[in-house]
């Protein structure tokens, strides 16, 4: 019995067995058991052809023969392994390792060492976790020779659970075993575990030494905290560990980490000797900080110590040139390199390519690309983000198509820029061309791929393809959430902006750029209350006055008409030519030129300079208040007075300016006479200035011009169909419509938003699903009926035939009526209705809105796409000519 089951456990197939090539594993050969022989060699030549005739050791039918075995050839297999670890030669150590373990052999502690050595020395991931999976099953504690090799090949292949279990199971540790795993955690960033398995060191009576130092020194920089980064720095002191330099080096880049740069340099100052990572961790502290002046003065320090740079001082010191926007220091330091003959090194080549480009000197770059011999992923990434920065898309766009023709594979960065180079042109196909590579290559997981990969197809008027990509993104940081908000926004899609911001401040605190973009969606729907809760987020946070908040702040005040808000957020802020150019857009959208003027007049007081965008500004409010002569003078002071040479858009406000006026044939020469081409705004002017004075000759000439540089917006059309409607030809206006269709064209739905009780709410033309829709129809038909019984041209006794009827639903859709009656419905008595609508107002809708704001004797505010109308008491701000008739 003992025979037949003993060897049937010998017996069992492996597939060892099947190796038949394997010169130390023989062919089976049949016994009277029927076993397979298993051969060890006694002579270390025997590993390599010419092979020598070796000893054979046959398993015989009797249990103690196998005993025998066991007992006598453990050792020389065991010594074998050993042997062939010293050669590398994995494939037969694990080879023998199987069949010692279906044989039952012991295996020494000193071979597993050995093997964990080997896989660790090779990277061979797969087979170091068989090793272990053997001594999990062998040996329930772990010796500490053992265990300490275990835990330096999980730590180095980035398994720390399994470093962790081995950790655990080991008998006793030494110092050398809390050194590895507080490196491992500290290198994979997990720096509050790293730094409590410190403290845990040190609990159980462990002293650290200069290896523990600098790993938990780098953490405390990594995370970073300054408090727990003294703290260390005292246990330094109190080991005596204050002369060494690995320490004091680590000790320099966790107070440069923390932006503690004084004390740093007060470390630095006070080493008795400096090695050159002295050197080059205080002055790449002093360019992450900021203070590059500083660093450049340290460089110099070095060069005249002596001490020699490396290639790590040269990289920085060209970032340092970067930063400062230094053309003529980027230069010297360019030819210092090819001096000290780094000038052939791709990372030298690649800092300067960046250097040249950040500086707008993109042909310097290129000479730097081309001259680089070994150009790699990083060198085209370099060259690719040059042309990006330098306003140079397309040409990125082909850098990278030659890349990929170069066999060159792009890495997330790569990706990411020549994204980013297809938002600026919209290139949509080749988005979706990056977006596949992405998908192939696995970068797709990378944040920065799928956060540009949402800007990308947002901007490129995808806004649902963004959207899945949102959605498909497992970590999501705050730039993802940035991206989509945003997206939403520049996709007139506001509503739902608001609703992700709701749900991202659930999971993530917002930053100065994320409420600057959903203060913007808030404006451009009249979210006023939810607006002013941003306002106090940004005060209670301390954001409220960095970068562009203050501006965005106001801007939101401006466009939601609230201009008491505006002023009052105006004078409490710093206020640069920006913010005085969004209230004088305010003030001209109000119609207010002559306040306008004074804010313009206020504005050069306080020495600040007028730019382009002031003048448009100023152009825009004397046109909208009949200011001609006025808005002749500025236009005229800008060359002469503020050296600033008009553009296109000027040109544009002054053909408003004049054609509003009825001055159309002066707006036409105007055109003529302009030293610049004209281009479709210019002619957009002269066709809305004929539209309202009912000019259909030069209206025609006027679109003629307009098509042959854009024949996509729609406005355009909307604008040649008004003018046609306004005289009666309605044969005109069917040819208008049916262009549009034929070239693909749409007009957005009517869509208009309210905000009551702190709560905005959307209308939708024609929309018969709102819960109230039955009350506001009911009370909307109320007023039809009483305009009706006053004489009132209003929907009923409107002398418009079917056609005209039809274009104002198509241009206009009436949905600020829907919007109106329920803000009456659902708010108290006299209280202001403020409607944003995202087109423009038609004449049967402005005559409608006059009757109910003198009925209801309430203030009601209605924002088009154009202008901004104010209505009290029967009369709007814009006097019947701010609407499309």
């Amino acid at each position: 019995m003992f025979c037949n089951s003993q060897m049937a456990a010998f017996a069992k197939p492996s597939k060892l067995h099947a190796q038949r090539d394997n010169p130390l594993l023989p062919s089976p050969t049949s016994t009277n058991c029927n076993l397979k022989a298993f051969t060890f060699t006694h002579n270390l030549h025997t590993l390599h052809p010419p092979l020598r005739k070796v000893k054979h050791v046959s398993v015989s039918s009797s249990a103690a023969a196998t005993t025998s075995l066991s007992n006598h050839h453990s050792h020389d297999a065991n010594s074998d392994i050993s042997q062939l670890c010293l050669l590398g030669n994995l494939d037969r150590c694990m080879s023998y390792l199987d069949s010692m373990h279906e044989l039952r052999i012991l295996v020494e502690d000193d071979t597993y060492v050995a093997l964990v050595r080997l896989c660790e020395w090779k990277g061979a991931r797969k087979e170091g976790s068989r090793v272990y999976s053997y001594v999990s099953m062998s040996m329930t504690l772990l010796s500490l020779q053992l265990g300490n090799a275990l835990l330096s090949m999980f730590v180095r292949f980035g398994n720390l659970v399994d470093a962790w279990y081995v950790f655990g199971r080991m008998e006793k540790r030494n110092l050398f075993s809390w050194n590895v795993l507080i490196g491992g955690y500290a290198k994979a960033g997990f720096f509050d575990e790293a730094l409590d398995l410190y403290h845990r060191m040190l609990w159980v009576g462990e002293r650290p030494d200069v290896y523990t130092f600098p790993c938990v020194l780098r953490t405390c920089g990594g995370m970073p905290n300054l408090m727990r980064g003294r703290e260390i720095h005292v246990h330094v002191v109190r080991n005596g560990f204050e002369s060494d330099v690995d320490v004091l080096n680590a000790l320099i880049t966790m107070y440069v980490k923390c932006g503690d740069v004084s004390t740093a340099r007060l470390v630095f100052d006070k080493m008795s000797n400096r090695d050159r990572i002295s050197w080059n961790a205080m002055i790449s502290g002093y360019f992450e900080n900021g203070e590059c002046l500083q660093g450049l003065r340290l460089f110099v320090m070095m060069i005249e110590y002596p001490v020699d740079p490396d290639l790590m001082t040269m990289t920085s010191v060209i970032t340092a040139c970067e930063l400062l926007g230094d053309e003529i220091l980027g230069r010297e330091i360019h030819g210092y390199v090819l001096r000290m003959g780094f000038g052939r090194d791709p990372s030298v080549h690649n800092s300067l390519i960046q250097m040249y480009s950040s500086v707008g000197h993109i042909q310097e770059a290129e000479t730097v690309f081309s001259r680089t011999e070994y150009r790699d992923v990083v060198s085209w990434t370099a060259m690719i983000s040059g042309y990006e920065n330098c306003l140079m898309p397309q040409k990125a766009l082909e850098t990278y198509k030659m890349m990929e023709a170069e066999g060159i594979m792009p890495d997330e960065i790569t990706i990411a820029t020549a994204l980013s180079a297809c938002s600026c042109i919209c290139n949509l196909d080749m988005g979706t061309d990056l977006h596949e590579t992405a998908k192939q290559t696995g970068l797709i997981s990378h944040p920065i791929v799928g956060n540009t990969l949402i800007d990308m197809y947002a901007k490129c008027k995808s806004i649902d393809k963004a959207l899945e990509v949102f959605h498909s993104t497992l970590d999501k940081n705050i730039v993802s959430w940035t991206s989509i908000i945003l997206g939403l926004r520049i996709n007139n899609r506001c509503f739902e902006a608001l609703f992700y911001f709701r749900d991202m401040i659930l999971r993530l605190k917002p930053n100065s750029v994320t409420l600057v973009c959903i203060l913007s969606a808030c404006a451009r729907i009249g979210a006023l209350t939810c607006g002013k809760e941003i306002h106090a987020h940004a005060l209670r946070t301390g954001v409220s006055f960095d970068g562009f908040m203050p501006n965005a702040i106001l801007d939101m005040y401006v466009r939601c008409g609230r201009m008491g808000y505006a002023r009052k957020q105006f004078f409490s802020v710093d206020h640069d030519v920006t913010a005085w150019n969004i209230l004088l857009t305010g003030y001209a959208e109000h119609g207010k030129g002559a306040l306008a003027s004074e804010v313009f007049q206020r504005m050069v007081e306080s020495n600040i300079k007028p730019d382009e965008i002031t003048f448009i500004s100023i152009l825009c409010a004397c046109s909208r208040s009949g200011m001609v002569a006025e808005g002749l003078e500025y236009f005229n002071s800008m060359k002469y007075k503020y050296s600033i040479t008009p553009n296109l858009k000027h040109y544009a406000c002054v053909v408003d300016l004049l054609g509003r006026s009825g001055k159309l044939e002066e707006a036409y020469e105007h055109i003529q006479k302009m030293p610049l081409k004209p281009d479709a705004a210019i002619w957009g002017a002269l066709l809305n200035a004929c539209r309202i004075h009912h000019h259909v000759e030069l209206g025609e000439l006027a679109a003629e011009n307009i098509f042959q540089y854009d024949t996509t917006s729609v406005g355009y059309y909307i604008l040649l169909s008004n003018l046609y409607a306004d005289n009666g030809k309605w044969d005109k206006v069917a040819e208008v419509r049916k262009t549009m269709r034929q070239n693909g064209l749409i007009v957005d739905p009517g869509c208009s938003w309210v905000e009551v009780k702190g709560t905005v709410h959307a209308f939708l033309s024609g929309d018969n699903f709102h819960p109230q829709i039955m009350e506001i129809n009911a009370l909307l038909e109320r007023f039809y009926k009483k305009m009706k019984e006053a004489g009132v041209e209003g929907p009923e006794n409107s002398q418009m035939d079917i056609m005209e009827a039809s274009k104002a639903d198509i241009f206009c859709g009436h949905s600020e009526r829907l919007a109106i009656v329920f803000g009456l419905i659902n708010s108290g008595p006299g209280v202001p209705i403020w409607v944003t609508k995202n087109l423009y107002m038609c004449q049967n809708c402005h005559n409608i809105i006059k009757f109910i704001s003198r009925e209801v004797r309430r203030e009601i505010s209605v924002r088009d796409a154009e202008q901004l109308h104010h209505f009290r008491g029967g009369i709007c701000s814009c006097m019947n000519e701010g609407y499309r008739s």
